[in-house]
């Protein structure tokens, strides 16, 4: 088995550059040829001289171990696009186009709007790294926001919100087997329903039903339990690793990486939350954890707690924020929790927490003289 290890270069001007030694080597994607070292593009300096400096190396060198950490289960489960150029700096937008024009007629049309759409939410070019479950999540709520780009500046229909977001899930299964994703997102993502239904979320008393109640698989268990206390989507939970916990009792927090900037990102958790992850250990956190394990064994659980809902596993981000707004926590702090770029996005579980509270309004009504009377009658 492959062992990534952390090392260090001098680069000059007093600074030391951080790379990956990966023994024995591996196949780099692009070429075929074996690799050993992989450097990450940050550095920290030889002699700190200044506070600033000495607290740039503890945070850079704890970023380096969360990167090395995630390299080490990439390795071991023999994926090296991390390795792989055009991984790293191929532009999604240029594979969207080139789906497009393996189409014909009406068809050609309708793939040519869906790229139009695409590109008027994420602009004119985003590295496939750059794709994950928030950006597709942000991507559908625009679309059913029926935005109006086209030569009239019609507002879209639901119906065509619905087929331009399958194109966008097609493409990223495409871009999926032809390897330049890591991970099979077309696969993972909901699509946008014909329908306008609303986002299935759980109340307080149906979340204790659920974890009152065995389920066949435990890690199935823990990961659910463990979205609903953080809100976290099932990649960021299925690639967890230890090294990203920190803190102590009554102060645990998850260092995240970001992709996209390189930068270091945290996130308070519950010490429940941390609870259900188990006995600290080394590499991923959920060990095992197969999204296919979720689609069979989540309906059978659900019907178990006697809960009649239909429920995906990103049903449970969506408790975590419905129940935040509606126990009081403000929705710039929410939109934070949840990593949303925009708060409009947020702005749906304002919606569904508004029309929760206009229901309850209306549910205490008062019987006099046999007849129900509106309790603002009363001191008439």
């Amino acid at each position: 088995m492959s062992k990534v290890t952390l090392r260090r270069k001098k680069i000059g001007k007093g600074r030391i550059a951080l790379y990956l030694d990966i023994y024995p080597p591996v196949p780099n994607p692009d070429t075929g040829a074996m690799t050993r070292k992989h450097y990450l593009r940050i550095y920290v300096y030889e002699k700190p001289r200044t506070e600033l400096e000495r607290l740039h190396n503890k945070e850079t060198m704890e970023l380096a171990e969360t990167i090395r950490s995630r390299r080490q289960i990439e390795v071991q489960n023999r994926r090296f696009g991390f390795l792989s150029a055009r991984m790293m700096n191929g532009d999604f937008i240029e594979f969207f186009e080139s789906q497009k024009e393996r189409r014909n007629g009406t068809n050609l049309e309708n793939w040519r709007m869906a790229v139009s759409y695409f590109k008027s939410f994420a602009g004119d070019k985003i590295l496939f790294p750059q794709l994950n479950e928030t950006f597709s999540e942000e991507y559908a709520d625009y679309l059913l926001s029926a935005p109006g780009i086209g030569r009239f500046g019609r507002p879209i229909s639901r119906n065509t919100a619905v087929s331009y977001f399958a194109k966008y899930k097609a493409t990223l299964k495409a871009a999926f087997k032809k390897g330049f994703l890591a991970v099979n997102l077309g696969e993972i993502i909901d699509s946008i329903s014909p329908k306008d239904t609303h986002r299935e979320f759980l109340f307080q008393d149906e979340i204790q039903l659920l974890a009152n109640t065995p389920c066949r698989s435990e890690i199935v268990k823990r990961a659910c339990l463990f979205s609903i206390l953080t809100g976290l989507r099932f990649s960021d939970i299925n690639t967890l690793t230890w090294s990203e916990l920190k803190g102590v009792r009554g102060n645990y927090f998850i260092q995240f990486l970001v992709d996209k900037t390189g930068s270091a990102e945290f996130m308070p958790i519950s010490d429940q939350a941390y609870d259900l992850l188990g006995q600290p250990s080394h590499g991923k956190v959920f060990t095992g954890l197969k999204y296919g394990q979720v689609d069979y064994i989540l309906p059978e659980w659900i019907k178990d707690a006697g809960i009649s809902k239909h429920l995906t596993f990103h049903c449970f981000r969506h408790t975590f924020a419905t129940l935040q707004l509606l126990f009081g926590t403000d929705i710039v702090t929410v939109s934070k929790l949840l990593g949303h770029k925009d708060l409009k996005t947020t702005m749906i579980y304002v919606k569904i927490v508004d029309k929760l509270k206009r229901d309850a309004s209306h549910r205490i009504k008062l019987v006099i003289g046999g007849d129900l009377i509106p309790i603002q009658y009363l001191n008439a």
